[in-house]
């Protein structure tokens, strides 16, 4: 009588089981889920620069210079297609001024010009240093990060940060007068025979350190918020063209040429406050 009833009670769970295996697929189908597994990750998010156009006084200065620190302000004009692409120009004006190292150099040299030694005198060396006037690029922009920063657990700015590239340009100048700048063959002979021994005196060529210069260009900062329209605006610029920016002879082959140019990386900081157009932001849905 046990046994039968074991048997009994064992086959009625069986049936029990075979149910409950046979509804899963069922209650699987028929489950509901919330809306937000379809959802966007966040909601009514703020359009902070898509579709936007920056402009951005600002102001720059050099941090590698040898010889001239070059400081000055201009502007940044940007298109932003979307969160992440943008494109833009940037154009500065400058002046130059004397870095530490000059000013170690300068008084150590003779006021006069001696031909019999190769050490230039003060006015040789200081009108040949070049200056950059004026300096810009075109560059395309993309912003892979952004977010929020919290101060004090109070205050929430939004952030972003982006990198750039393009073309850059700059407008070299030197200031070296004919009474410094006089050999009119740099290097060669000054008989018309070709017979006068060469001129081994690079102190008063002509620097070719002046005029136009295209390069490359590269960047990075930060976008600060402080509302949803201006910014603090911090950037890393690299202007890289070819320069000589002391105008003496670099490759020290007795004579000032082009040669003695060579291709260079002008890094400026830049700051500025950018405003955004138009100042309503957009937000997704």
């Amino acid at each position: 009588m046990k046994k039968h009833t074991f048997l009994v009670v064992a086959a009625l769970l069986a049936a029990e089981a075979a149910n409950f295996g046979a509804g899963i697929p069922e209650a699987h189908a028929d489950r509901r889920q919330n809306s937000l597994a379809n959802d966007v990750a966040v909601r009514h998010r703020r359009l902070l620069v898509r579709g936007r156009f920056e402009l951005a006084p600002l102001f720059e200065s050099t941090i590698n210079a040898d010889f001239r620190h070059i400081i000055g302000g201009g502007a940044k004009l940007e298109y932003h297609l979307g969160d992440m692409l943008s494109f833009g120009v940037v154009g500065v004006f400058g002046t130059a001024l004397n870095t530490g190292l000059v000013k170690k150099i300068e008084p150590t040299l003779e006021d006069a010009a001696d031909p019999a030694t190769r050490e230039p005198s003060r006015d040789e060396f200081m009108t040949r240093l070049n200056s950059m006037p004026i300096h810009g690029a075109g560059y395309v922009s993309i912003t892979p990060w952004y977010g929020k920063l919290a101060a004090f657990s109070q205050a929430y700015l939004a952030f972003d940060f982006y990198f750039q590239a393009g073309v850059a340009y700059a407008q070299l100048k030197s200031d070296c007068p004919a009474s410094v700048c006089n050999d009119p063959s740099p290097g060669m002979s000054s008989g018309p025979d070709g017979m006068t021994p060469p001129d081994n005196n690079p102190n008063n060529d002509d620097p070719l350190n002046s005029g136009s210069r295209l390069g490359l260009y590269i960047g990075g900062g930060i976008h600060v918020f402080m509302n949803d329209f201006i910014a603090l605006d911090l950037t890393i610029r690299d202007y890289a063209f070819t320069d000589n920016p002391s105008g003496a002879d670099f490759n020290a082959n007795l004579a000032v040429t082009k040669d003695d140019a060579r291709f260079m990386h002008h890094l400026f900081f830049g700051m500025g406050v950018s405003i955004m157009f138009p100042t309503t932001v957009k937000r997704t849905p």
